[in-house]
């Protein structure tokens, strides 16, 4: 359960930030820095919520915190100050329940929810607050993510649709014929309303945030950012990109490391979304798609790039959809 606003008066604005780190590494530990050099101008809470790592990054942060980690440089004249507080799970949740465990950790009036891999730069944090705060009908915004090369990432996305998500499962939208999830065609320049922010950086309001009842957990990873988005739209309020808040972001920073687990993830949660949002019969289409062309596709694809260490992981993968796709199915004809 998300608790709604309950801040006490304070001088400064203040913003909780949860972080969910599952080995993050040297990546969490710069993000948490950037956080600290960009405090300036508010009274910003950050819990990262650990999901079981095993590389140390859990206690490297731990010891940051003990050590009462500072803004460095000095925020600006208009002051600025930042907590660090790390709940370490035992075992690893989920993305979408340790975000809600780390929620209901804080109690300002605003959340953000930033991955570990990225970079928050100036005045990003008090940019995007103030867009989320302008018009009482906003209830999500997201920020402007700048990938490791200078590119801007496409970070915003359209509502699934039952023939969208078939189609991008058959690889239709390379070729055109359905659109693509993120919005590639836009260079992301300036703000607009959209379907879904990427949960990479996505500001919500408190009261929303505990509104629709945190993010749904029957998502472990992936989905969650676009269902939340849809929840939210569904409820009456917008969802908006500000391209004024800009963040570095590395991009798939704690999951390289387990590619075959993330693609299975992805194909799971789509699944999911679907039954949610879709009804019973496409997410069965979209699970037997899955693979009977997504895996296929993929294989080729790293077969034409020569690459057999892709095709190892696509193949593990594939074999970890198919252990949970018993559970999987049940939850689809339960109507979950």
């Amino acid at each position: 359960m998300i608790p709604a606003a309950t801040s006490p008066v304070t001088a400064l604005p203040a913003l909780d930030v949860v972080i969910v780190n599952w080995n993050g590494g040297a990546l969490v530990q710069a993000c948490v820095a950037s956080l600290a050099r960009a405090a300036a101008g508010l009274d910003l809470r950050v819990v990262v919520v650990d999901n079981a790592s095993t590389d140390g990054s859990a206690e490297a942060l731990e010891a940051f915190a003990h050590a009462g980690l500072r803004p460095s440089p000095p925020p600006s004249a208009g002051g600025g100050r930042m907590t660090l507080r790390v709940v370490r799970n035992a075992e690893n949740l989920g993305f979408a329940r340790a975000c809600n465990i780390g929620a209901a950790a804080g109690a300002a009036d605003t959340v953000l929810f930033l991955n570990p891999d990225t970079r928050v730069d100036g005045p990003a944090l008090l940019t995007a607050r103030a867009a989320l705060l302008a018009d009482p009908r906003t209830g999500i915004v997201g920020a402007r993510q700048i990938a490791d090369d200078g590119t801007v990432e496409r970070s915003c996305a359209r509502a699934p649709t039952s023939a969208s998500l078939l189609g991008q499962a058959l690889a239709l939208d390379r070729l055109g014929l359905v659109p693509t999830h993120f919005m590639t065609e836009w260079d992301h320049a300036e703000d607009r309303a959209v379907d879904q922010v990427m949960g990479a950086f996505l500001m919500i309001r408190r009261p929303l945030l505990a509104m629709l009842g945190g993010f749904d957990e029957r998502f472990f990873v992936y989905y969650e950012d676009v269902d939340l988005c849809r929840r939210a739209r569904e409820a009456g309020f917008a969802v908006r990109h500000v391209a004024g808040a800009v963040i570095g972001h590395a991009g798939q920073g704690t999951t390289r490391q387990a590619r075959a687990h993330r693609l299975s993830y992805i194909l799971h949660a789509r699944v999911q979304y679907a039954a949610k949002h879709h009804g019973r019969a496409t997410a069965l289409a979209l699970l037997a798609a899955s693979f009977l062309a997504e895996v296929p596709l993929r294989l080729a694809q790293a077969g034409a790039r020569r690459a057999p260490g892709e095709a190892a992981e696509i193949l593990r993968g594939a074999a970890l959809l198919a252990r949970a796709t018993p559970a999987l199915l049940a939850g689809i004809l339960r109507g979950h």
